[in-house]
């Protein structure tokens, strides 16, 4: 009985829990359940998630990236200056900013694959490294429009309306609106669902995560795919750093600290959903879900900002307790 119940938390305690949680708000907050604040949830929900996909793939080969917060603070504040200092097109601040993600992705899997350093020691590295870039870049200030320089002069530029359009404008179909951020992460949830379960790629990615000799010895170009993952990875961080820019208006220094704890959540809590087991898309999705309406919800019953990650932490334990526990009991018993 005991063995059944562990089952079934493991394939449906987080979709229970997501419920649960909604439910709880919907009859304790009486303008949570309304258009307006759904709306915000998934916009907000939006940057995590892209964030979360990035870690996903990285995981997925049997990696894992702990660079994906200080990518998100390095590009929400350059594609700040691109705009503020140096009053780029369009497509110059959306550009460099993918092009530093793809780059930072490819200086994580030159220190994991090239020089052999463990996944985890590395992206920390690599993690602090950007940090430090991004706040020397800013010398440790945020950028706003028009924001005044340490020798008194002023910056040319501002964030325009066109670009905070991709981060808070809104997508119509027929009478619904539906934020445009979220039109962008269901794309890439798709997208990235469909590449990963229906293409020899996402074949291979998982191959490369379960049995890296054995993907090797299948002809698999396993070096190959670990890098592309972490490209993937770092792009991914870099469109949440762009969509972040885009909602506040600002360049923060700093901004994606809070999200990497956030998106790691997002993922772990994601390997129970359905039973998965393992990382993948959808579930990523629902820790996402889950991770944003508390916290949407725990703000409106204002609660100190600093209690939120008690109780993030507690999800975050939960779902690995019982994730890793049924793996395990599952791979001792088929042993």
């Amino acid at each position: 009985m005991k063995h059944k119940l562990l089952h079934f938390l493991f394939r449906y305690g987080a979709i229970f829990v997501v419920i649960g949680v909604f439910v709880y708000f919907s009859l304790r907050l009486e303008h949570f359940l309304t258009a307006s604040n759904i709306g915000d949830i998934m916009a907000s929900i939006s940057i995590v998630t892209f964030v979360a996909l990035g870690v996903t793939f990285s995981l997925i080969v049997d990696g894992f990236d702990l660079s994906v917060g200080s990518t998100v603070s390095l590009t929400t504040v350059v594609t700040a200056s691109m705009m503020v200092w140096y009053e780029m097109p369009m497509i110059v601040v959306i550009g460099v900013p993918l092009l530093i993600g793809a780059l930072v992705g490819l200086l994580n899997a030159l220190f994991i694959i090239k020089f052999r350093v463990p996944d985890l020691l590395a992206t920390l590295a690599v993690m602090y490294i950007i940090a430090g870039i991004h706040k020397t870049y800013t010398k440790g200030y945020s950028i706003n429009d028009h924001m005044l320089f340490p020798d008194g002069t002023k910056a040319p530029g501002v964030i325009t309306t066109s670009f905070q359009t991709i981060g808070q404008g809104e997508f119509y179909i027929g009478s619904l609106s539906v934020p445009i951020p979220v039109l962008f992460m269901v794309l890439a949830i798709v997208a990235a669902h469909l590449l990963l379960r229906y293409t020899r790629f996402g074949r291979q990615m998982y191959m490369t995560g379960g049995n890296r000799e054995a993907a090797r010895l299948s002809g698999i170009r396993v070096n190959r795919i670990r890098t592309l993952a972490y490209v993937i990875s770092g792009i991914c961080a870099a469109i949440g750093g762009i969509l972040f820019t885009s909602r506040v208006g600002t360049g923060e220094i700093d901004a994606g600290a809070p999200l990497l704890m956030e998106a790691v959540a997002a993922v772990f809590v994601g390997f129970s959903v359905f039973g998965a087991g393992k990382p993948n898309v959808f579930g990523t999705f629902i820790g996402a879900l889950l991770i944003g309406v508390l916290v949407n919800g725990l703000t409106m019953m204002n609660l100190q900002y600093y209690t939120h990650d008690i109780i993030k932490g507690t999800v975050l334990v939960l779902a690995l307790s019982i994730t890793f526990y049924v793996v395990n009991r599952g791979r001792s018993s088929s042993s």
